[in-house]
């Protein structure tokens, strides 16, 4: 293969998506173990949520028709017919002129279409109220199946359970669920420059930051991360590392030696672990030029570039999706929009992540860049989120609209 003959994001995401083909083992949970996994199977719901019309206020069910005009002027005189007993069938039919006394969450009776609330309501006697402002039909109260109708889908299969769902699924009747084991993830940082964060550094040597940033990466992402150690720069030394993590994981992430340097053999070990081989060397981004990235059998390897800013922007494009839900188009990252405060420049067809920090100025949220080299981590600390500088630009201007990716 040519090396940085750069493909796109969307091409490297294509390429992996084309090749690599993981066999996923499953596991049934129960609801309570269910956060952060990933669905294995789409949910759909058995019946209605809420499975009948309910009150969302404590006050009296009503035909809406009998508030019209209303007024503390002016109020309409009711007839209470009786009271909706909490987690009992409502047991009342309503006619035109009556209402039935009701609390929040209860049975709506027959022959009503609204609420009205207590506070706009008073007793006239043992039996009659009057109200003093008028509803609407279907004002202050749920309809059923309005929350969930019966049949629809729920939750989609890949889709990374987050404590909300687990209500929904509550609501639906589910107790146990078959979600997707967690995707094994191998880890090796390489070169003889490289030593462990408890030793002190000796001239010309580094602490190993990537092992630790990466993961921790693979843990928020869901995955299930094993450190393989600092490999130094021998082929054979690197090759036995590799095919290690290979075997016993569904990815591997080789942090440096994936540039062209003369001492690199990740290019040289990943050709040598058999078909379908190397899918790209290079792409068109910055920071994260020289990844690379080859299939072996069933198992995925990337070599990520040794600056920690660039192995981290490569992670979340590249291999954060696969973990969160096992594919590319189902990963949605939280996005803010903020004004640019100073001019961008980039290089026509090269994608540009710009890391930034927030600050506010009147009231405005502006989008400052926190300007480094990839090889400085503290440019990632000091960062709050990224924008893009997208392939067919050639920069951005103080003052526009920005959407930050937020870390």
């Amino acid at each position: 293969m040519e090396l940085f003959k750069v493909v796109t994001v969307k091409e490297a995401q294509d390429l992996i998506r084309r090749h690599w083909h993981p066999q996923r083992k499953t596991e049934q949970v129960p609801l309570t173990g269910a956060l952060a996994k990933v669905l294995a199977a789409t949910i759909t719901s058995p019946g209605d949520v809420p499975g009948f019309d309910r009150s969302t206020v404590d006050g009296f069910a009503v035909l809406a028709a009998d508030t019209f005009g209303a007024s503390e002027g002016l109020p309409s005189y009711l007839e209470v017919a009786g009271e909706v007993a909490m987690g009992q069938a409502a047991g009342i039919r309503l006619k035109s002129g009556q209402a039935a006394q009701i609390a929040t969450g209860g049975m709506l009776p027959e022959g009503a279409d609204a609420v009205v609330m207590l506070e706009h309501t008073e007793w006239l006697g043992q039996t009659t109220i009057a109200v003093n402002r008028p509803v609407a039909p279907g004002e202050n109260l749920v309809r059923r199946g309005e929350d969930v109708a019966s049949g629809e889908e729920v939750l989609a299969q890949n889709h990374r359970i987050r404590p909300q769902d687990i209500g929904i699924l509550a609501a639906v009747g589910v107790e146990e669920l078959e979600v997707y084991l967690p995707l094994r993830v191998g880890i090796i940082s390489t070169g003889n420059e490289v030593v462990a964060p408890g030793v002190t550094p000796a001239p010309g040597q580094v602490r190993d930051i990537n092992s630790y940033t990466l993961h921790a990466m693979v843990e928020d992402s869901g995955g299930k991360p094993a450190l393989y150690g600092i490999i130094p720069d021998q082929f054979a030394a690197l090759k036995a590392s590799v095919e290690k993590a290979a075997a016993e994981n569904d990815l591997v992430l080789i942090s440096g030696g994936s540039s062209v340097g003369t001492r690199d053999f990740t290019v040289g070990v990943l050709e040598s672990l058999g078909q379908p081989g190397i899918l790209f060397h290079g792409i068109s981004l910055r920071p994260g030029k020289p990844t690379i990235a080859a299939v072996s059998g069933d198992k995925l390897i990337f070599g990520l570039p040794g600056h920690p800013a660039s192995a981290m922007v490569v992670f979340d494009l590249l291999v954060r999706p696969l973990l969160v839900c096992g594919e590319y188009n189902c990963f949605t990252q939280r996005v803010a929009r903020a004004k640019l405060s100073r001019n961008l420049a980039s290089g026509a067809g090269r994608e540009d992540h710009v890391r930034v920090r927030f600050k506010e100025v009147d009231g405005e949220l502006w989008a400052e860049p926190v300007l480094g080299k990839s090889g400085l981590i503290s440019v990632m600390v000091k960062a709050e989120g990224e924008i893009v500088i997208p392939l067919e630009q050639e920069g951005l201007l103080a003052g526009t609209v920005v959407k930050v990716q937020l870390y």
